[in-house]
């Protein structure tokens, strides 16, 4: 009973604290909260400044904001760029989590890039403390993604995963409960945003916003060639007379914007592979590439990958949870989160 009792009012939370969405899950509840990681600040003429919106209300402002309003997006490329607005930004979403108690000082799982710095290590616990957590146990993404898919992490046995997220792709071997061979590349979804912007410019002389190139990505984005052709308008300011254009983009033209990109994640699956032991590569022969993340969601990419290295590709349920779901498991066993935590 007063087991059950505590775990009905544990304050405990896991935050995948990602460059493109911050998802929250509570201890006993599940996850509560899944919205944009950025923050609309108001600067006034003397350069005060305050917190006007986070999460999916900073977001709807973006492009769309006077002068003396600035959306940030406080992470960039998986580590924290903006201190400030990260720990107004994670003060936001305890508080949301807890329904509105400030006073709530929880213990926090936060999940980081396995490439993270000591320096970039520090920022996040101290932005998670000055937020109102009472203890901080920071976890690499790859570990906390194995656990969300199910993996065998405890067994002596190599399970590979890659993790496509918004501003890294984490590729790690995990055994025994330890990450044996990994690489961080900063190349995921807003590289691949940036691509598609970059393409439209060079191709149409075209100017289009990150929300629009990421519109593109979503409905039109592709891997690897398919029968169907598909086509979007696209609307922007013309580069050269400076007024507003519409345009008509392909499947197969962003498909080419996004090669960059994809080639570099293709690269650093077969760098980690190369480096991984072979008793182990003969278990991620047998079981496969685990692919999560946002990015496992683009059309045709495991048939991508699967044709650059020759090996089964597995998608997991739901790419954009497991992150979050594996921390969310370690509030559950003290012992294996305080094993696979780094200092």
């Amino acid at each position: 009973m007063i087991n059950l009792l505590f775990r009905i009012f544990s304050t405990d939370l896991a935050i995948d604290l990602g460059t493109a969405n911050t998802l929250v899950y509570v201890k006993g509840k599940g996850i509560v909260a899944n919205e944009p990681s950025m923050v609309a600040v108001y600067r006034d003429n003397r350069g005060n400044q305050r917190i006007l919106a986070v999460g999916e209300e900073a977001k709807e402002m973006l492009g769309r904001t006077p002068g003396n309003i600035i959306p940030i997006r406080p992470l960039r490329e998986g580590v924290i760029a903006d201190f400030e607005a990260a720990e107004q930004m994670i003060r936001y979403f305890i508080i949301k989590a807890h329904n509105r108690k400030a006073l709530v000082r929880p213990r926090v799982v936060v999940c980081v890039p396995s490439g993270i710095t000591p320096v970039e290590r520090r920022a996040v616990k101290e932005s998670a403390e000055s937020a109102g957590a009472r203890e901080v146990y920071l976890v690499e993404e790859p570990m906390a993604a194995a656990l969300g898919a199910d993996l065998p992490i405890m067994e002596p046995s190599g399970s590979m995963i890659v993790d496509i997220g918004g501003g890294t792709t984490e590729v790690a071997v995990i055994s025994l409960a330890g990450i044996v061979v990994s690489q961080s590349v900063r190349v995921g979804g807003d590289k691949m945003d940036e691509a598609i912007a970059q393409y439209v410019r060079r191709k149409y002389n075209l100017f289009i916003g990150e929300r629009t190139a990421e519109k593109v990505k979503l409905s039109l984005g592709n891997a690897y060639p398919e029968d169907e052709e598909k086509t979007m308008e696209i609307k922007g300011r013309d580069l050269l007379s400076g007024i507003p254009k519409t345009y008509e983009i392909s499947s197969s033209e962003v498909r080419e914007a996004l090669s960059d990109p994809l080639q570099q994640i293709i690269d650093v699956i077969k760098i980690t592979l190369e480096k991984t032991p072979p008793e182990l590569v003969s278990d991620i022969v047998d079981k496969g590439i685990i692919l999560t993340g946002g990015g496992a969601l683009l059309k045709n990419i495991d048939v991508l990958i699967r044709n650059a290295v020759n090996l089964p590709i597995v998608i997991v349920d739901d790419p954009l949870t497991t992150v979050v779901m594996g921390s969310g498991k370690l509030l559950d066993d003290m012992r294996l989160l305080k094993e696979v935590a780094i200092n």
